[in-house]
């Protein structure tokens, strides 16, 4: 077998598992065989690059990030559909149809929640991809759209030109398992899958789209040269002989078949991978469908059902606090069972201190919960009329629930906080952000492997971190012998990142990067800076009366210095890599350009903000200096416009030593 053929058997066998995994879910290997297959392919089309098509499932991992999405006018317009809201409105549709067309048959099927898009294939190779946009303009998202492994990339016996329409999903479990890590890593979490498919569609790094595990299930196609269907059943399996991941749905051929399938749909929706909002009633019959047209909004023969946000009265049994990852109490409602959107509701949420007392919420009361969609159940209301006498205000407790520290609440935000440096509930958040690059920049320290840490019993707080051996680990899944090893001496390597690194991994309230070097600047030692007052600290750059309070509130907290104690006995520096008498450039700016031949940009950086000086990446006129190495660009010619002061590699040097 020459290269060429071993290449093209190597994608074949790649693409068929794309299909059995992502399209029927019914995969024949695991994870480990396929990347195995992947890494193979990868390298023979590195070694043999005139081999390299792209069709080859190699180019789903992403490109080059993208500076902007072009923009694509649409061949066939992507219509948004009319709906309805009712039986007598869905009726009346039924009614304009059976008028004008004999032996009415109709498609229903989910209406997906997600982001709609338009894929078109010229001679079976997917060429471009589009948003719908307006409907006449979307936007080129072509390379995104390869990232989703249920979209083939090539389809064999292909006509010379398809253009199908599909709706782009997050599959809820992604969703889930997506804002749990940014939730980890102190990020905004997404409102819902549909928000987190559209923002990540909107991506210009293929890369970060890739991660995000999007899927697509294609419902109609939009335009073929060569073949010619009679309903849109047919045009579907042909889709799905295609291997095309294509929308459940149901031939129906009266209105009551067709109310049935929509009540079905709607209790089971909560059982699909995918959010769906509604269902789409479509004629079945393509020339019918040309017959009657569109008006200037939509299709006269689709509409789509959309299910009500139910509501419902139930008794509110308790309210238990939770603590989430960042250390923020939730309070939950605990209700009496009752059944919404297909589900049965047992909880809901209250969002926090100020929803409970502008509803005036309490336990016992007899309260409105609602379920719309994909919103997590929710108490809306209260049946003031049915209120016992008995029932008393709420109010979250002035402890953590988890750890008992103290709770602090900020004057310009709702969320209540716990202050433990050790409270178990932000255990994991709070080890990913000791271990990021920003912190004690421990490498292979990611949220899969803190998780197993704490899993397995073997870290209750940061400091148990510089415990670890590699015989703790190697029997943790996916890590060797090698990688134990890896991950300690990356561990033993952190102890040494000095102060500046160290208060940042320590996750301080307001207190980043810039205010941590500003700190281990001035103080020198982290024993100094645990005795200082508020006044002293208001008078160090980047530092204002609010984080002073939360500096001197967290070395107060005994679990604070119950930490730092394990981390002196662990041998981690606590002191600053810079004298922090020597502040002579405090309240200055300085920006680096160019190249430097004694310091790299990072070094440079460091020596400055150690001296007190703040290093920004633009130039203003309240810059104090523009440090030039060769090749310098637009910010030296930005300073010499503004007369501001430059310096060369040299006189920098003279500066600092």
């Amino acid at each position: 077998m020459d290269i060429r053929e071993q290449i093209e058997k190597l994608r074949e066998e790649i693409n068929r598992h794309d299909y059995l995994y992502h399209v029927l879910d019914d995969p024949e290997i695991d994870d480990f065989e396929y990347d195995a297959l992947m890494k193979k392919l990868i390298k023979l089309e590195e070694k043999y690059p005139e081999f390299k098509t792209s069709d080859s499932p190699t180019q789903r991992i992403g490109g080059a990030p993208l500076s902007s999405f072009a923009q694509v006018t649409h061949q066939v317009p992507l219509e948004s559909l009319g709906d309805v809201f009712s039986h007598e409105e869905l009726r009346a549709f039924h009614i304009r149809m059976q008028n004008v067309v004999p032996d009415i048959e109709y498609t229903v099927e989910p209406k997906v929640d997600g982001l709609s898009v338009s894929l078109i294939y010229e001679n079976g190779i997917f060429t471009r991809g589009a948003t719908r946009g307006n409907g006449l303009v979307g936007e080129d998202i072509t390379e995104n759209l390869k990232t989703i492994k249920s979209i083939p990339l090539k389809i064999d016996d292909a006509p010379e030109l398809l253009i199908v329409r599909g709706e782009v999903f997050m599959p809820k479990a992604v969703f889930e398992s997506l804002n749990e890590e940014r939730e980890i890593r102190g990020e905004k979490l997404f409102a819902n899958p549909r928000n987190a498919a559209a923002g990540t569609m909107r991506q210009l790094d293929p890369k970060v789209v890739s991660s995000r595990k999007l899927d697509i299930l294609v419902f109609r196609i939009l335009l073929v040269k060569g073949i010619s269907f009679t309903r849109d059943s047919e045009a579907l399996e042909y889709l799905k002989e295609k291997r095309f991941k294509v929308i459940p749905y149901k031939v129906c051929s009266d209105f009551e078949s067709c109310m049935a399938e929509i009540n079905r749909l709607g209790e089971e929706r909560d059982s699909f991978p995918f959010g769906i909002d509604g269902a789409v009633v479509n004629l079945n019959s393509l020339s019918e469908r040309e017959r009657l047209g569109s008006t200037s909004k939509s299709p006269r023969w689709a509409v789509a059902y959309k299910y009500p946000p139910e509501k419902k009265e139930t008794v509110l049994r308790d309210i238990i606090v939770q603590v989430g990852r960042t250390g923020v109490l939730t309070p939950k409602a605990i209700v009496e069972q009752v059944r919404l959107a297909g589900t049965n509701v047992t909880a809901a949420t209250l969002h926090n201190q100020d929803y409970i007392d502008e509803k005036d919420i309490r336990i016992g009361d007899t309260v409105i919960v609602r379920k719309a969609g994909e919103i997590i159940p929710e108490v809306i209301g209260v049946v003031l009329s049915k209120r016992p006498d008995n029932a008393v205000p709420f109010k979250l407790p002035d402890v953590c629930p988890e750890c008992g520290s103290p709770v602090t609440r900020d004057a310009d935000e709702v969320a209540v906080r716990c202050t433990g440096a050790e409270c178990p509930a932000q255990l994991l958040r709070n080890i990913i952000h000791f271990a990021s690059k920003g912190g004690m920049d421990i490498a292979g320290l990611g949220v899969s492997v803190a998780k197993q840490l704490i899993e397995n019993g073997l870290i209750s707080s940061a400091a148990d971190l510089y415990y670890l051996k590699a015989e703790d680990i190697a029997g943790l899944e996916r890590m060797g012998k090698k990688s134990s090893e890896n991950l300690i001496r990356a561990i033993e390597d952190s102890k040494s990142r000095g102060m500046a690194k160290l208060i940042t991994a320590l996750g301080i309230r307001q207190v980043g990067e810039s205010a941590a070097k500003a700190l281990a600047g001035y103080f020198g030692s982290i024993d100094r800076l645990e005795q200082a007052d508020i006044e002293e600290l208001t008078g160090i750059r980047d530092i204002g009366a609010v984080t002073a309070g939360f500096i001197k509130e967290w070395f107060e907290n005994p679990q604070s210095r119950h930490l730092l104690s394990r981390l002196r006995e662990a041998g981690v520096d606590m002191t600053s890599r810079t004298q922090g008498s020597d502040l002579r450039f405090q309240g200055q700016t300085f920006v680096l350009t160019g190249t430097l031949e004694r310091y790299s940009r990072q070094e440079a950086k460091e020596i400055l903000e150690g001296m007190g000086a703040k290093v920004s990446g633009s130039v203003s006129k309240n810059t104090t200096a523009v440090i030039a190495g060769e090749n310098a660009g637009s910010k030296l010619e930005k300073a010499q416009s503004l007369g501001i002061r430059i310096m060369d590699e040299n006189a920098f040097y003279e500066m600092i030593e």
